[in-house]
């Protein structure tokens, strides 16, 4: 025990040499007990003013009040070694920090949340350099055992419900790029291959012409025999014998209905209807826009030998695809009321479907041979 144990003798030996022999005490070689009682303490000839260890005297020594002298509130224990039982014990270092109690941080619901935050990590783990952080990163950095790896493996692995949600979603996928690849090919790959065949088809027509190759007379089913011009729509395309989708017309050509399809008449012919027949969207759509044509608007057909100049007379938007009526000689519906020399253009309505047949009207007007140049149609 050291020398702050305020404990005496007698009055005079002990103001006399100040020495102080804690082995006479009865209770010496006893701990102190601060829950036991003051009398536990009691020693036969002590002063009235003495009090228990642990406890100052106002008077000039300690240990001691004189008589009369007001006793004086306890002096704080010393903090040494001695006075360990009033202190807070440490927390061992294998306790997770989480065990320990933490005041509450002032400033409300929102402070508190922002402590704990702190404490255990965004997410409610610990955080980093507690001694649960630094358990749990030891225990990730370690190698994983074969259980572990096995497990985590089949923790990682989809489930059923997840490989039928990536199939339907695939097939969804591959179906769209699909259409969309489609669509492409109908709506923009068809029309350029078509127009490279059918301007093809009409640069030959014009060599064989110019070289004498060809001779007006019968042609054969998919044979280009001349050139129809629809100026206002800036139309250039080769007419071909027959309405074939797979011969002509899917070629970006205007089909003639010749043989086997109603037997239509040549322009040469002194009467009849010349029909014809292509497509209003895809492959070439030469037809896309007759809608457009109004009353007088020139129609001309180039042969080897004649320019054939029919002006526009009259529509009909909507009929059905087996009223064939409208290619008869004298066509009903046209608003011809006799024989003459008539052209008929037929097409698909509405736009990008084939329910119906969209039909349009004309009379030729002038027969002028090639030797004499251009009709004024072509060249204004």
């Amino acid at each position: 025990m050291t020398a702050l144990r305020p404990e005496r003798e007698s009055g005079a030996e002990w103001y006399g040499t100040g020495a102080y022999d804690a082995s006479q005490e009865p209770y010496a070689s006893a701990p102190y007990d601060p829950r036991a009682s003051a009398a536990q303490y009691a020693s036969p000839g002590r002063t009235p003013g003495y009090q228990p260890p642990g406890y100052a005297s106002p008077g000039p020594f300690p240990g001691y009040d004189s008589p009369g002298a007001p006793a004086g509130p306890p002096a704080p224990a010393p903090a040494d070694d001695e006075t360990m039982a009033l202190r807070l014990p440490e927390p061992p270092s294998d306790v997770p920090s989480a065990a320990v109690a933490t005041p509450a941080a002032p400033g409300g619901r929102a402070a508190r949340r922002k402590a704990a935050k702190g404490r255990h990590g965004r997410h409610g783990g610990a955080a980093a350099g507690t001694p649960r952080g630094r358990e749990e990163d030891a225990r990730s950095s370690r190698p994983l055992s074969r259980v572990e790896a096995r497990r985590q493996a089949r923790a990682r692995k989809p489930g059923p419900g997840v490989l039928i949600s990536r199939i339907v979603g695939e097939v969804f996928i591959t179906t769209g790029v699909v259409m969309l690849l489609f669509v492409t090919y109908q709506l923009w790959w068809t029309n350029v291959r078509a127009h490279a065949e059918a301007g093809n088809e009409a640069h030959q027509l014009q060599n064989d012409w110019a070289s004498g190759k060809r001779s007006p007379g019968v042609f054969e089913p998919g044979q280009g025999f001349a050139i129809l011009h629809i100026p206002t729509l800036d139309v250039v395309v080769p007419i071909a014998e027959g309405t074939s989708k797979s011969k002509v017309l899917d070629k970006g050509m205007v089909g003639h209905y010749g043989r086997g399809d109603l037997n239509t008449a040549m322009p040469d012919a002194r009467t009849g209807n010349f029909g014809l027949a292509g497509h209003r969207n895809t492959h070439g759509e030469p037809f896309r826009y007759i809608n457009r044509l109004k009353p007088g608007d020139p129609i001309v057909v180039e042969t080897q030998d004649t320019y054939f100049v029919y002006k526009m007379t009259s529509t009909l938007p909507v009929t059905s695809p087996a009223n064939t009526s409208v290619l008869d000689p004298v066509p009903k519906g046209s608003g011809f009321t006799g024989p003459g020399r008539y052209i008929t253009l037929t097409t698909c309505t509405p736009e990008f479907t084939s329910k119906y047949r969209l039909i349009v009207w004309g009379r030729m007007v002038e027969e002028r041979p090639r030797s004499k140049g251009k009709p004024d149609a072509l060249v204004s």
